[in-house]
């Protein structure tokens, strides 16, 4: 919320793990500021969280009307990180927000 009421303060954004709605509460969406940001924004989304599917968070992207770029996290939840990920996903997230703010 505050980088849609105060967009000076960054150019642009790394999402983890944003939770677009409580767990078992679809129609809870925290996406009311989405249509206000004006800033490229990358979010890295587990394809298990509970706090929004990958659908869920594909649709809401669309609400924001710059550049996004959302990076799935196969077999992840909230968390992100797991024994099986965790030598992997932190250079891979760098990776993906090095290139997405490069082609901006």
């Amino acid at each position: 919320m505050l980088a849609a009421s105060q967009p000076k303060l960054m150019s642009g954004l790394l999402l983890l793990s944003y939770p677009l709605h409580p767990p078992k509460s679809p129609t809870q969406m925290r996406t009311a500021h989405f249509t206000q940001l004006q800033m490229a924004a990358l979010f890295v989304h587990g394809t298990r969280d509970g706090f929004g599917s990958i659908d869920e968070m594909t649709s809401a992207l669309k609400l924001i009307p710059v550049k996004t770029e959302l990076l799935p996290v196969e077999s992840a939840g909230h968390e992100l990180l797991s024994k099986r990920n965790e030598d992997k996903l932190p250079g891979h997230v760098v990776e993906a927000f090095r290139r997405f703010f490069e082609s901006i």
